[in-house]
Formats: C-alpha cells, sequence, structure tokens
C-alpha cells in the first residue's frame, strides 16, 4: 500500500482554490433577465459582487488605484497626508484622549469626595441632633462635653457642610 504525501494534498487544495478567486458579475439584458458570470459582458450597468480579488478594470478605462491613500485622494480631491501628518494627527488624538481620560477620573474622584464629605456631615449633624452628649478634646487631652450654644453652633455648622457637600453642583 502507497502512502499518500501531504504535499498532494496541499497541491490539490491550492488547485481546487484557484476557481474561488473569481469575481462574478451581475447584469440584466435588454428582456429583463437578470444573469451572473464571471465573465463580464461589454454592455453598460454591470455590477460585480461577491469579489475576493480586486475588480478588474472595464475594457478602455484607466486602472484603479493601487492603494487606498490614492484611493481617497481622488474620491476627495484632496492631496493624500503624508505619513508625518498622519502620525501627528495620531498623537494629537491620543493626547486628546488622554486628557479626556484624566480629566474623567478627577471628575469621578471629586464626586467620590463629595460624597464621602456629604455622608460624614450627616452623621454628625445626626448625632447632634439625637440629642446625646457629645463630647470634644481639649488642649490638655481631656475631654469637654458640648453646652447648649455650642451644640446649637455645631449643628448649624454640620448643615452648612450637608448644604455644601451634599448638593449637585
Amino acid at each position: 500500500m502507497k502512502k499518500k504525501h501531504p504535499v498532494c494534498f496541499a497541491l490539490l487544495a491550492l488547485v481546487l482554490a484557484l476557481p474561488a478567486q473569481a469575481e462574478i458579475y451581475k447584469w440584466t439584458d435588454k428582456n429583463g433577465q437578470t444573469h451572473f458570470s464571471d465573465i463580464p459582458p461589454n454592455q453598460p450597468g454591470i455590477k460585480a459582487i461577491g469579489s475576493s480579488t480586486r475588480p478588474q478594470p472595464a475594457p478602455g478605462s484607466e486602472a484603479p488605484a493601487t492603494n487606498a491613500a490614492a484611493t481617497s485622494a481622488i474620491t476627495t480631491n484632496a492631496p493624500a497626508k503624508s505619513l508625518a501628518e498622519r502620525d501627528l494627527e495620531f498623537r494629537q488624538r491620543r493626547a486628546a484622549a488622554a486628557e479626556a481620560s484624566v480629566k474623567t477620573s478627577e471628575d469621578a474622584a471629586r464626586a467620590d469626595r463629595r460624597a464621602q464629605d456629604c455622608q460624614r456631615a450627616r452623621t454628625q449633624h445626626d448625632a447632634l441632633m439625637s440629642g446625646q452628649r457629645v463630647s470634644r478634646l481639649n488642649a490638655d487631652g481631656g475631654r469637654t462635653f458640648l453646652n447648649d450654644d455650642e451644640r446649637k453652633a455645631e449643628i448649624a455648622r454640620s448643615q452648612e457642610m450637608i448644604d455644601a457637600s451634599c448638593t449637585e453642583k
């Protein structure tokens, strides 16, 4: 029994794939019937469909542009941008994106700090309004309790903190 070589299978696959590279053309004849073929007829209104290769130029026309930059220059009537210009634009877009990212993260951090300040101010205000005894550390390190006037002043100060940090700006 003979062994089949892997090279034969690769060659066979390559030969079978060649017809897949052909273009398919679609056109309508004068009777209104639509036709499909891999050979273009000599009439206007031909549309290439299912192409896996570059379209062939119609007889008597110029060859198509060879690269995307030349094609865009032809279609927009503007000169193609040089590599340095495209690189500069890329760097500018990247710098703008980085700045936007930094601004977004700073805004998020600022909003987080405001939310934390708001929560602390509300907690302090609730503690002052509950009537429980509130104390502070004095200069000697000992505790002193707030009297009624000091409590009212602290309530007003905590309300100002709530107004400043809990409202949307």
